[in-house]
């Protein structure tokens, strides 16, 4: 009996087993194969007895282990027909770990021992053999028995296999070669590889053979093979070994293939003796001499490592592993010299180890053929052959996934499941994306009718489980052997023997491919209950395809997110809830997560890789809300940059882009693109912009382009460039692109394109209508042919530039305006429509930049220009004209009408030739500008147009000249520059160029440029000769032609002899010298920039204004006889004269030099040395001039560098300023200073400040101040002065009768400023700020006050005085008589409260007239009357009694009823009466109750409770003679309010009221026109802001009329509609003494403007309207109301609306000073008469125009009346829509004279550095968003 069923103990079980499997023989090999993958079937074991057979492969089996025995049973009983009785034995006896563990019988100890990878037995082997018989076998011998080995090993691997189960035969024997493509660059070692940079050609396939198909016949010889997951590469490596094995390849002795999957997990260093015998296969014996045999002939072995990405570097990529070590000396020839190696890799980043010279190949999957040749073969001789055919053409989605092989053999299985049981069209219904393929796989894969869910689910965990932790191969202890059972029947897992040393091997266990693994872990993630969806969702990423640039690794899980989201699809609901076993809730939420994510991810900015990932899962979700909302999240413009993208890939992008609306723009960078890859592009109607570049494209890829160029109907835009398409791709493309009508640019930029092919591409041109760009760039192409483009360009109606410079040529078209029926016309139509159309107007633009062009063919390209269109600009820089060619060019310039710029630089011009273009150029009326500048090869002409091209600018010039005078008919309009710089001109070409000049002299105003040449003294003599003859220049420009210091000084005798000389700048180091005219201008409007106008025009009838001729003269050494020289040489200059000198150092003998001169020059306005050094001694010298030269009014010496001195003309007679800032003068100074400045008699300002006088010079300085007439100002600021100094003026102030105010600051400001008056000023100001005044300063400072009799005002601000020491100062201070005014802000008074404060002014020594308190400006006022007046006790004690002195405060009250008796004004702002339990406001109402003479009361912006209002109301109530009562700005409740209104009662002396800001109630107004009724004195009354509405109005219009002084009311802010101000303009048409009327901010509208203009008060001075709703009507009549109105001040309607209405005043309003008309929406229509009644207004200073609609037009009408307007002062014209010349228009007329301090120009489209530069020429322009007001300059 059998051992084994003897030690099982169950015969009967044994023997139906074997007989089970001996009648399945096939079976039980396959699985033999997969369970034991390193044992052979030993072929001798075929004789044996077929059950004999069967029990040694079960032995075998069973050796293997408990696991790999039991997988075994769970096979059998899963595949085999097992009766249920015998199923259920074999489980539950053989099927666990406990029912088999008996050893071995004798049989098994009777089988070999040793066994040979893959299962050859070696022959035996005597132990005995002696080494004589050993070395009898021969190297040769050996080898040959090795090789042989090698071969049968590999035939037995690849012996054909039984397929799995629902599997069809051929689905293990199908295989069709995929594309390869080769790459034509090698590869950079040492950055690696990456696919952006490998350029591949694009054409003939690369077949098997051809891989190993080298020149190279020494050294490494490696090929790379590069494909993406599921292209086919490790089905390629063992088809290559396959075909070896059957001796396909017999250029191999030795073939040997490894696999990196299972290589890495070797860790210890191999030899490569060790990797090729110890985990390969080991000879028989002798490996030395067999290896010895492999290394002679290395170059017949074979070396294939399949993935190479997954190779693993642990020590960095500095520091390979073991087996890379390897790999990488045998691909650089140190180990094995000779051999071929090939391996196989993803795309990414490869090992630095392969050399430079590796060849890479790359697998490019299936096109349409290969898909169908795959069927074909898969399904032959099937019925279902045709069918698959038939589905696969009929869906597009399908076909395009097929184009990866993997997939495509998915397919196929799955139609082979489907097409039996489904009627056409249906089966490929159910296989629209990647993810239900491989569902419809799984149930192909299972048995009929039942779907093993837990199987399928744990599987998935282990593949999950796997992904996690990088594992690809599992052994048996990884998987639960009823798993392995499963996964071996359903061809899920695959099988191999892994050897990591010798005796060390294992069986593992691999996932048919890593895509599978990918789909199972995506299985069990959305199926498993153990699986959450937050879980879930944290696999849904994007991994960007870029990593791999610098992962060492590439990742498992590329596909996973895909498949997730392709599960989440609503089509495989049924499906996942089937394997969660109902759980259908679950599964439908774990897919609403998981789309979720795709949501948010779809909203996000990604990269191009990961838009694509994206757009993967979102198609396999089948979604079409989320495919709307990717595509419409794309960006406009998508780039997708060096990465590869499959058919498969474009074809996803273009499903997703189907449910966009908006156009996109796609531009492929470097991206590998298999040839058929724009076919997936077909009928894409979103794209717009398509660019593609890399050199992989080629004529295949062009040609499926051009077939799906005409169905993309929005396609603006196509670019190919950088690739290798030759003249029969472009061929196709030509003829696909007369098929795109609507194309507006194309592009073939770096394509190689021959001369013809460029030709054949322009011929296109005439039959793209909306072409606007064609770019030819870097095609390299001859001279004829470059003229016969030009040729096209003239022709051609719709081109508008072709620019060649080197490598660049492009094409710019301007395309006719077209309707779409004229773009469906034909071609030939549209054609002579555009040629029609263009010939009316065109400009052409032509560059031909660096061409190689020589004299014969500017010749021909003149005769052919001649024929053309006008040209804008020709540039024909950078080539070989010459003199000659410039010759000609410049002569036909004229002729050619170019309008702006001819270019002819860098073309061998020399002087010779320089004179024959100015010839040649003299007659050229359109010359503008000539530059020429041999040293840099320049030669530029630029033209102005004439009249006829002036169509836009025609109607600005129009206007500009409307506004010009008549200017004198000698005067020329127009202006050129000749520019010759820098090109070795001398004295004795002067004369020849002058020559050449001067017929361009008659043509305009010439501008000269001299600069850079070789000049010298005696061609600057020369020129000054010959400047006459030429005419009024513009400008000369002599800079750095080696001038001397005499012939600098001998040009400002030009002065004398040139009229048109008014500037002469000379900077002699530096060597620049400019003789200008005036800069006057007039064709701003054509050139945007600051204009130069003609010399001597009268602009805009502004009265002829004296220009002064300015020298400046700098960095030139000043020695008396120069200044001498120069000073005689200016002595017959034409006045005014300007003077300004600089240089390093000027000596005292300089400066009294000119100085002396002074005299000499009557003409001179202002001399001014800047960044000069003066001595210590200059001040003297210079205010001893204001003496000896009494044309001198203003002197002004800066820091002893910058001095100024201006000189008054004859009828000036203004006073004289003298200003030494910053000249360190002392106390030794001063009496020196003083006696000099005593001399001049009308000294008005002295400015002393930033100098080194301190307490001792300021003393000195005040004692001689009365010796010095100054009737202005004295400023000392910045001194270094203390405390004494300030206490010192106040004492000094008795003996200086003439000061009227002094001011004095000793914080930061650092000020000390004193003002003088003409004659002996009665009442003067004190103001000390910051003084820091200690105690012992008090007494000082109130002996002075008391002492200056004259001083009536004090303001002292923060100067550190305390409470105690205000009320010693108030109780010291005495006087004879007179009133004095005491101002103090100090930081305490904010916390004192009313009553300190109060309680200090009862300290005052003389009678309290006004106090003044705010609390937040922590300022107190008093107003103190001397002498004090006591009052009779008895009237005291009778004031006494009528107060209330039942509190603490009763003494306090006493002392200020006796100090504050004749107190007539108490203000109080922003205090605080409620913190003190209303001490204040009883305080308050003692002392209301006692002041008989009060006439003012102010209470505003206060805080008072509803008791203290009642105080206060009480005591108001007393105060019969109050003519003022202020209570606006407060928040008071109802109740207080109403108090208040009662105290109105009886105040019938009241003139001036103001409750602004109350809120007022209708109870409270019927109270406070109760009140009014009785003031019959009220002249002002103010109720803005409290929203009485037209209640109120009505309670006031009973009122208003009896009130006969009202002389101004403000109702501003008052919600009164149109309505109430009907009823009000009533009533108030009966205040006759009406002066100011203020109703802004209600809806009044134009009823109450008509009803206010029917009868305005005659004495109306101020009337404002802002934003009360009126239309131009209202406006209008109101504006003819006030029209010659004789009291009118200001008038304000901001913010109305004027539109269309003519705003003006025909008679005088002579006292109007302001008006505002903001946001009105004037035009420049309106503007014109407005701006004509400004004239009439002869006291207007402000006018207010900012926000409206003005242009240029209102600002040059505006800048007519500037002139007339002496009391201007301020502009705002913010907001408007002036440009740069209403700008300057307005620069302009401030500049003829006037008084206008600033005018606003804010936010007015005027470019900054327009502004930038009109702000230096005048300050008094504003451009800043903030109010920068200038001061007015000192000295004025």
């Amino acid at each position: 009996m059998d051992p084994v069923g003897l030690q099982l103990g169950n015969k009967n079980l044994w023997s139906c087993l074997v007989r089970l499997l001996t009648k399945d023989p096939e079976w039980l090999n396959a699985k033999m194969k997969f369970f034991l993958p390193n044992m052979d079937l030993d072929s001798r074991n075929e004789t044996l007895d077929p059950e004999q057979r069967v029990i040694l492969q079960l032995n075998k089996l069973h050796v293997q282990g408990s696991a790999t025995w039991q997988s075994f049973i769970h096979c059998v009983c899963m595949q085999l027909e097992v009766p249920l009785d015998l199923e259920v034995l074999l489980l539950s006896t053989f099927g666990s770990d406990d029912g088999f563990t008996s050893q071995l019988g004798a049989e098994e100890k009777s089988q070999p021992e040793s066994q040979l990878h893959h299962g050859l037995k070696r022959p035996h082997q005597s132990c005995g053999s002696s080494p004589r018989r050993k070395q009898c076998r021969t190297q040769l011998e050996l080898a040959k028995k090795y090789l042989q080995l090698l071969r049968t090993s590999a035939q037995q691997r690849y012996r054909s296999r039984i397929p799995g189960s629902g599997q069809p035969h051929a689905f293990h024997q199908v295989y069709v070669p995929p594309i390869l493509r080769r790459a034509t660059a090698s590869l950079d070692t040492p950055e690696g590889a990456m696919m952006g940079d490998l350029k591949v050609e694009d054409g003939t396939d690369v077949s098997i053979s051809d891989l190993f198909n080298t020149r190279v016949n020494k050294g490494p010889r490696v090929t790379v093979l590069l494909g993406k997951a599921g292209m086919g590469k490790t089905t390629l490596a063992h088809r290559l070994c396959q075909k070896w094995a059957e001796g396909h390849l017999d250029c191999f002795q030795a073939l040997f293939l490894f696999e990196f999957r299972q290589l890495n997990l070797i860790t210890r260093f191999l030899t490569l003796s060790q990797l090729l015998f110890d985990l390969y296969l080991s000879p028989e014996s002798d490996h030395d001499a067999v290896f010895q045999y492999l290394e002679k002939n290395a170059d017949q072995v074979l070396l294939i490592f399949d993935g190479l990405d997954e190779a693993l570097q642990p020590r960095g990529p500095d520091s390979p592993g073991p087996v890379l070590t390897l790999f990488s000396r045998l691909c650089h020839g140190t180990l094995l010299p000779g051999c071929r190696v090939m391996a196989t890799s993803r795309p990414g980043k490869l090992p630095a180890c392969l050399p430079a010279e590796a060849a890479m190949v790359h697998m490019l999957g299936f096109d349409g053929p290969r898909v169908e040749e795959y069927v074909n073969h898969f399904f032959s001789a099937q019925p279902s052959r045709e069918g698959a055919l038939v589905e696969l053409q009929t869906n597009g989605r399908l076909r395009s996934l097929c184009a990866v092989p993997a997939l495509c053999q998915v397919a196929c299985l799955c139609l082979h499941h489907l097409l039996p049981d489904h009627a056409p069209g249906q089966s490929v219904a159910l296989l629209p994306t990647m993810t239900q393929l491989y569902v419809q796989m799984v149930r192909a894969l299972s048995p009929p009718g039942r779907l093993p869910t837990t199987s399928l689910l744990d599987l998935g965990e282990v593949a999950l489980r796997g992904l996690e932790t990088g594992k690809v191969i599992f052994y048996a202890e990884d998987i639960a052997p009823p798993l392995i059972a499963f996964g071996a029947t359903h061809s899920l897992l695959t099988s191999f023997c892994v050897r990591t040393g010798p005796g060390h091997q294992e069986t593992g266990y691999a996932f048919t491919h890593l895509s599978l693994q990918e789909f199972l872990a995506a299985l069990h993630l959305m199926a498993s209950p153990k699986v959450n969806k937050d879980t879930l969702t944290q696999y849904v990423t994007l991994h960007s395809r870029w990593v791999q640039r610098t992962k060492a690794r590439l990742g498992l899980s590329d596909h996973l997110p895909t498949f997730l989201a392709g599960l989440a699809s609503c089509t495989c609901r049924p499906f996942l809830s089937h394997l969660a076993q109902g759980s259908e809730d679950c599964v439908g939420a774990k897919q609403a997560a998981v789309v979720q994510v795709l949501k948010k991810l779809a909203t996000r900015k990604l990269t191009g890789p990961k838009v694509v990932q994206l757009c993967h899962c979102v198609d396999e979700t089948q979604e079409p809300e989320l495919a709307s909302l990717t595509a419409q999240s794309l960006p406009y413009q998508l780039p997708f940059h060096n990465f590869q993208l499959t058919c498969t890939d474009l074809a996803t992008l273009t499903n997703i882009l189907e449910h966009r609306e908006a156009p996109i723009h796609l531009d492929f960078d470097g991206c590998p693109l298999e040839p058929h890859c724009p076919e997936a592009l077909v009928g894409c109607r979103q794209i717009e912009n398509l660019s593609f570049k890399s050199r992989k494209c080629g004529d295949a890829f062009a040609e499926a382009l051009s077939r799906s160029l005409p169905t993309m109907g929005r396609l603006q835009m196509l670019g190919l460039a950088g690739s290798k398409i030759t003249a029969r791709g472009i061929s196709h493309l030509v003829k696909a692109l007369p098929l795109c009508p609507q194309l507006e640019e194309v592009s073939f930029r770096d394509n190689q394109l021959s001369d013809q092919v460029v030709l054949n591409i322009v011929e296109v041109l005439p039959h793209l209508p909306r072409l606007r760009k064609l770019d030819l760039s870097s095609n390299s192409i001859c001279v004829s042919t470059l003229l016969c483009l030009a040729r096209v360009a003239v022709t051609c109606p719709t081109v508008k530039m072709l620019q060649a410079r080197e490598a660049d040529l492009i094409f710019l078209l301007s395309p006719p305006t077209e309707t779409t029926a004229e773009l469906q016309r034909s071609p030939d139509l549209q054609e002579s429509d555009s040629q029609r159309k263009g010939a009316q107007s065109r400009s052409l633009t032509l560059r031909l930049q660096k061409c190689q062009l020589q004299v014969h063919d500017a010749e021909a390209l003149i005769a052919l220009l001649q024929e053309g269109p006008q040209l804008e600009e020709v540039d024909l820089s950078g080539n070989q004209l010459e003199d000659e060619g410039c010759r000609l060019m410049a002569e036909a310039a004229s002729q050619l009408r170019i309008a702006r710029k001819l270019d002819l630089s860098d073309n061998g011009l020399s002087v010779t030739g320089v004179h024959c273009v100015l010839r040649a150029v003299s007659a050229c009326w359109t010359l503008a500008e000539l530059h020429i500048s041999l040293q840099h090869k320049t030669v530029v002409f630029m033209f102005a147009q004439g009249p006829e091209e002036q169509e836009g600018p025609q109607e600005r010039a129009a206007f500009l000249d409307s506004l010009m005078l008549q200017m004198p008919s000698e005067l020329p309009l127009s202006s050129r520059r000749m520019r010759l710089t820098h090109c070795g001109l001398q004295a004795k070409h002067l004369e020849q160029l002058c020559e050449a000049l001067g017929g361009s002299c008659h043509l305009g105003h010439l501008h000269l440029d001299f600069s850079g040449n070789a000049l010298g003294d005696e061609g600057a003599a020369r020129l000054a000769q010959l400047l006459p003859g030429l005419g009024a220049l513009q400008s000369l420009n002599l800079s750095e032609n080696g001038l001397s210091l005499d012939a600098v000084l001998g040009l400002a005798r030009c002065f004398s002899t040139l009229q048109w000389l008014f500037h002469l700048d000379i900077s002699f180091e530096s060597q620049h010298i400019l003789l200008r005219g005036d800069k006057t201008g007039r064709d701003i409007w054509a050139t945007g920039s600051l204009p130069d106008f003609p010399a001597g025009a009268e602009f805009l009838g502004f009265r002829q204004r004296c220009i002064p001729r300015s020298l400046c003269l700098s960095e030139c050494p000043l020695e008396p006889p120069s200044l001498t020289r120069l000073c005689a040489t200016l002595k017959d200059c034409p006045g005014p004269l300007e003077l300004q000198l600089s240089c390093v150092f000027l000596s005292d003998q300089s400066l009294e030099t000119l100085l002396d001169c002074l005299p000499q020059l009557p003409q001179l306005s202002l001399l001014q040395l800047s960044q000069t050094g003066l001595s210590p001694k200059s001040p003297f010298l210079l205010a001893n001039t204001l003496s000896l030269c009494p044309r001198v009014k203003k002197v002004d010496l800066r820091s002893l560098h910058h001095a100024t001195l201006h000189f008054r003309s004859n009828e000036e007679q203004e006073g004289v300023c003298c200003g030494f800032t910053g000249c360190s003068l002392s106390q030794e100074h001063v009496e020196s200073l003083c006696w000099l400045l005593s001399k001049c008699k009308d000294l008005s300002q002295v400015d002393l400040s930033a100098n080194l006088l301190g307490d001792s010079g300021l003393r000195c300085l005040l004692e001689c101040l009365p010796k010095v007439p100054i009737s202005g100002s004295l400023d000392l600021s910045h001194n270094s002065v203390s405390q004494e100094s300030a206490l010192y003026l106040v004492e000094t102030l008795p003996s200086c009768p003439r000061v009227r105010e002094a001011s004095v600051n000793l914080g930061s400001e650092q000020s000390f400023r004193i003002h003088f008056s003409r004659e002996d000023q009665a009442g003067k100001t004190l103001r000390l700020s910051e003084c820091s005044f200690r105690p012992e300063h008090v007494s000082r400072l109130a002996t002075g006050l008391s002492q200056s009799l004259q001083l009536t005002e004090l303001t002292l601000t923060q100067c550190c005085l305390g409470q105690k020491q205000l009320a010693i100062l108030l109780s010291l201070m005495g006087r004879p008589a007179g009133l004095f005014n005491l101002r103090v802000q100090e930081p305490w008074a904010d916390r004192a409260g009313v009553l300190s404060l109060l309680e200090v002014c009862a300290q005052a020594s003389g009678s309290v007239t006004e106090i003044s308190i705010s609390e937040t400006q922590q300022q107190l006022c008093v107003q103190l009357e001397f002498p004090r007046q006591e009052e009779n006790p008895e009237a005291v004690a009778l004031r006494l009694a009528h107060c209330d002195l039942g509190t603490h405060h009763s003494l306090l009250v006493g002392q200020l009823i006796e100090t504050c008796a004749r107190l007539q004004q108490l203000s109080l702002s922003q205090v605080n009466l409620c913190e003190d339990d209303d001490a204040s406001s009883l305080l308050l109402q003692s002392l209301l109750l006692s002041l008989s003479e009060l006439k003012t009361f102010r209470l505003t912006s206060s805080c008072v409770s509803t008791e203290g209002l009642a105080h206060l109301a009480s005591g108001l109530g007393h105060c019969h003679h109050l003519e003022e009562l202020d209570l606006s700005n407060n928040q008071f409740d109802e109740e207080g309010t109403k108090a208040l209104m009662r105290a109105l009662e009886g105040k019938w002396m009241l003139k001036r009221l103001d409750l602004s800001h109350l809120l007022l109630s209708s109870s409270t107004l019927a109270l406070l026109t109760h009140g009014l009724s009785h003031m019959t004195c009220l002249q002002s009354l103010s109720l803005s802001h409290n929203r009485i509405g037209d209640a109120g109005v009505q309670h006031l219009a009973t009122v208003l009329p009896g009130l006969p002084e009202l002389r101004k009311i403000d109702l501003s802010v008052n919600s009164i509609s149109p309505a109430g101000g009907v009823q009000l303009a009533e009533s108030l048409v009966l205040c006759r003494r009406l002066e100011e009327l203020m109703l802004g901010c209600n809806a009044l509208g134009d009823p109450t403007a008509l009803g206010l203009a029917q009868e305005l008060p005659q004495h109306l001075r101020v009337l404002h309207l802002p934003f009360s709703h009126l239309g131009p009507g209202g406006a209008l009549s109101l504006a003819q109301a006030l029209d010659g109105s004789p009291s009118l001040e200001e008038i304000s309607l901001a913010e109305n609306n004027l539109a269309g209405g003519v705003l003006r005043f025909c008679k005088e309003l002579p006292l109007l000073r302001q008006i505002d008309l903001v946001s009105c929406k004037i035009d420049n229509q309106t503007a014109k008469l407005l701006t004509s009644s400004f004239t009439s207004c002869p006291a207007l200073e402000v006018i207010l125009l900012s926000w409206n609609l003005l242009g240029d037009e209102a600002a040059a009408e505006l800048a007519q009346v500037l002139p007339q307007m002496g009391r201007l002062k301020r502009v705002d014209l913010e907001k408007n829509q002036i440009t740069a010349l209403g700008a300057w228009l307005l620069a302009e007329g401030l500049a003829q004279g006037s008084s206008i301090q600033v005018i606003r120009l804010w936010n007015n489209p005027i470019p900054c550095d327009v502004a930038q530069r009109l702000k230096s020429q005048e300050p008094r322009l504003d451009f800043a968003f903030f109010d920068n007001q200038p001061q007015a300059p000192w000295g004025t």
